[in-house]
């Protein structure tokens, strides 16, 4: 794989993404099509969409990084996958009812019903702030894979990577909205699980290796423990923590996050996208076992080749997450090399376009009120939108350059680790409005607590070993998070006589 044919196959792929989107937005680029591709998408689009926005980049090359980590992590990361299912259903059952029922463009919009206007603000602050912190992780991740293979050898600095992969998906995602992602995102994922496949295939082949030969490989490996009961207190990995933490973190980055949201909001009805999220449940569970084994059998690909994990060429340490890269585009041949190009390109820019898409339709509908009936005809509503979708273009940009000052380990660890304290408030808030019916909050007083819920969250995480007998914090700490916002929020509450409804 040389730079000059890696870099034909990303301006192909784009021309393709460039086409669709030029289809589809060329009837209609007006902001329902945008916010809610006029809520008619197919529940099995939706789904197998959903998978390229839900797994990214991160998981893509980090999760089969992490398989041989120098922690020994293995297959640990499955127990926090059952965890996302049981947190796929929980949103399915409990949220996904209350959205359609209420109606809504913005789910933030359900909190300033049920609390008030700065509770409202607030929750959506936490959700833009948080998603593109999360979304410049995971687009960071390729954008680092792409300038070690292909646009250093061109000598273009990383900020113009950076800059070039943000103007690409901006181009192609400003009118159609959701409307073009729910199409883009399809067949991005398809080449995502392509790709998934047929590396399996080309690794085994490349060790004389049959399906069952391969199972055998990587069962009797050093690398696929997925269980771990040991040392609760001070492991990250044992299985209560990767549950909890699997389970909260889902209903959190899924069930609360207009992203995946506005996705199941875009289908014709609850049961329709109750079907799609039970089906991406399915699908999901079985994607990540299958990144898993491709961690292991990278890991025994490149034992029995003397090949090293390539290290940072900033902190000169060894970094897991460019092992797939390394041994996809410089020790396989070239249609291994194109496929594992695809899949990367494919699960990153899905899950970016689709940030990108949510994060408008936050701010114009949750800040500017443009799905509100006095401001639907007003001049100049779209030129808006566009200026929004630029704004948050170039906050990414941002937030990728000073990420890429100060990593020096996996994403795939970062991103949750940023998820813990950055969506804990937001699943405190939603579950005060839920399950405490008959309190009414103080609702200026909410921002306070939304700020001081991480705070604290973070010096009780720094200071567990001392306050909590050695306990080590992993995933779960958005549990801590979540627990601290409740807890401010019946504090300073009251109770009514009349309950809440929804």
């Amino acid at each position: 794989m040389t730079p000059s044919i890696i870099l034909l196959l990303i301006v192909t792929y784009f021309g393709m993404l460039f086409y669709i989107s030029h289809t589809v937005s060329k009837k209609d680029s007006g902001n329902t099509v945008f916010f809610t591709a006029n809520k008619n998408s197919k529940w099995y689009l939706v789904a197998f969409g959903m998978i390229g926005t839900a797994l990214s980049g991160v998981t893509f090359i980090s999760v089969p990084g992490e398989v041989g980590s120098p922690n020994g992590e293995q297959f640990k990361y499955f127990q926090f996958i059952i965890g996302n299912a049981i947190g796929f259903i929980i949103v399915a059952k409990l949220l996904l009812p209350l959205y359609y029922r209420m109606n809504l463009t913005s789910i933030y919009s359900y909190i300033e019903q049920r609390m008030g206007f700065y509770s409202y603000r607030s929750a959506a602050s936490i959700f833009l702030i948080s998603r593109t912190i999360s979304s410049a992780f995971r687009l960071y991740l390729v954008v680092i894979v792409l300038q070690r293979y292909v646009f250093d050898y061109y000598t273009i600095p990383f900020a113009v990577t950076v800059l070039i992969s943000l103007l690409l998906i901006f181009l192609y995602t400003y009118k159609g909205g959701l409307k073009t992602i729910i199409i883009t995102d399809t067949l991005q994922t398809f080449f995502l699980v392509s790709s998934v496949f047929l590396t399996i295939y080309f690794i085994c082949s490349s060790l004389d290796l049959g399906v069952i030969g391969a199972f055998e490989e990587v069962k009797n490996s050093n690398y696929s423990q997925i269980f771990f009961f040991d040392d609760f207190i001070g492991s990250k990995f044992h299985f209560i923590k990767q549950i909890l933490g699997g389970i909260f973190v889902t209903i959190a980055m899924v069930g609360l996050d207009q992203d995946l949201m506005q996705k199941n909001l875009s289908c014709k009805n609850i049961g329709e996208a109750q079907k799609n999220m039970f089906s991406f449940t399915a699908i999901f569970v079985i994607i990540n076992l299958f990144f898993l084994s491709v961690g292991a059998l990278l890991y025994i690909f490149a034992a029995k080749n003397n090949i090293a994990v390539p290290l940072d060429l900033i902190t000169n340490k060894p970094r897991t997450d460019l092992l797939f890269p390394e041994i996809a585009l410089n020790h396989l041949t070239l249609l291994p090399g194109i496929v594992f190009l695809l899949g990367l390109i494919a699960a990153t820019f899905a899950t970016t376009d689709s940030a990108l898409t949510a994060l408008t339709t936050s701010f114009c509908v949750d800040f500017l009120g443009m799905d509100k009936a006095e401001n639907q005809h007003k001049a100049n509503l779209v030129r808006t939108r566009h200026m929004v979708h630029f704004a948050f273009s170039a906050c990414m940009f941002l937030v990728i350059l000073v990420f890429n000052t100060i990593n020096d380990s996996s994403v795939v660890g970062m991103i949750f680790r940023v998820a813990s304290y950055t969506y804990g408030p937001l699943l405190g808030l939603y579950a005060f409005g839920l399950f405490m019916k008959s309190k009414k909050v103080t609702d200026r007083l909410v921002p306070f607590i939304c700020i001081l819920s991480p705070a604290l969250t973070f010096l009780i995480n720094d200071y567990s070993k001392v306050l909590l007998g050695g306990y080590v914090f992993d995933n779960e700490l958005i549990i801590v998070n979540t627990l601290i916002t409740f807890i401010g929020l019946w504090l300073t509450s009251k109770t009514v006589t009349e309950k809440y409804h929804f």
